[in-house]
């Protein structure tokens, strides 16, 4: 059985080690941005800094962990097959499988291959055991439980390769907000960073606004202005390009507001650059048109509370605790009971 307490101190050491640590830190960011263009630096800077807050503090991680029993018999090997669509996603489940006293078998996407080898290499010379409970891989063998992370194609290999173990299959999903025509310039300032950040390329990122009728779309005008810039990033300005002549062509109405294109779809996901919207005319009608598209939605944005759903409020949606879930699955459940 794992050490808690001494595992909890070795994760505050080393969150004070990685802040330390500038020059590997800036070698290994533009390691990462080399190998991957959407990792510009300054989003590795916010995905690394949420993990500091959030998962690294560990008055939170004793608080976290308070809520689940401790698990009996010996520890597992977990595969963990990771994403790379944002620096660092695949940090929270190799923290679940540290925290259940587990090994982690580690397949990287070939779109991060850095940034967490960098974080557990410094975690491993404080807590020395680390450097047998995780492993690096191309190729995911001697496991006994999976947690893969994928595309919905890639979703449907994964359950059939997996299906004789216990696992847990992430597909596409999207993060959708909730406007009621009442918030301050903040909040949708707040809605603008959870569109934005990360190019929007995250599956808590909102990619669906839902509108009271009649709202006025360039209320969003002036809180997207602060990501202008976003606009010149060479391969998202040329999908914002290539989206707009689309619609153009097409003659498919739209609104183009810089860095962001508006136009209304019933889909929940859409393309980079855009976002797609809808009305309702109800609260009623709203709750209704969420739970239609449940298992396309991550996480709803609002200013308010939303029935059936966690409450996230603008600006946090790629800020999420340690109890936040992707798909709703609580991963430490699931491996406390390995």
């Amino acid at each position: 059985m794992r050490d808690i307490q001494r595992w909890l101190v070795s994760a505050g050491t080393l969150s004070e080690r990685l802040i330390a640590d500038l020059e590997g830190y800036e070698e290994v960011k533009q390691r990462a941005y080399g190998a991957n263009p959407w990792f510009v630096p300054e989003f590795i800077d916010t995905a690394l800094q949420s993990i500091l807050d959030e998962f690294l503090n560990p008055e939170k991680l004793q608080s976290w962990l308070s809520n689940y029993p401790e698990r009996s018999g010996y520890p597992k090997n977990i595969g963990l097959i990771m994403a790379g669509n944002l620096p660092l996603v695949g940090f929270h489940d190799l923290l679940c499988v540290l925290a259940a006293g587990h090994r982690a078998i580690i397949k990287l996407s070939d779109k991060d291959p850095y940034l967490l080898p960098w974080i557990t290499h410094h975690w491993a010379e404080i807590l020395p055991e680390l450097k047998d409970d995780i492993q690096y891989t191309e190729r995911l063998e001697g496991y006994d439980a999976v947690i893969a992370t994928g595309s919905n194609n890639s979703a449907r290999y994964f359950e059939y390769y997996f299906a004789s173990c216990p696992h847990i299959l992430r597909r596409n999903r999207n993060g959708v907000a909730v406007l009621t025509g009442h918030e301050q310039v903040e909040e949708l300032k707040g809605l603008a960073s959870d569109i934005m950040l990360f190019f929007g390329l995250g599956c808590r990122n909102v990619s669906k606004i839902y509108l009271p009728a009649g709202y006025d779309l360039e209320k969003l005008r002036e809180a997207l202005s602060d990501w202008s810039q976003l606009a010149y990033h060479t391969r998202y300005g040329h999908n914002l390009e290539y989206d707009a002549a689309i619609y153009i062509i097409n003659q498919v109405p739209h609104l183009h507001l810089g860095s962001l294109i508006l136009t209304e779809q019933a889909d929940i996901a859409s393309r980079i650059g855009c976002v797609h919207y809808g009305y309702y005319s109800s609260h009623d009608e709203l709750l209704q048109m969420l739970e239609q598209d449940r298992d396309a939605i991550q996480c709803v944005v609002s200013g308010v509370p939303m029935e059936g759903w966690e409450f996230v409020p603008f600006g946090q949606s790629q800020r999420p605790r340690l109890a936040q879930y992707a798909d709703g699955v609580d991963t430490m459940r699931f491996l406390t009971q390995l």
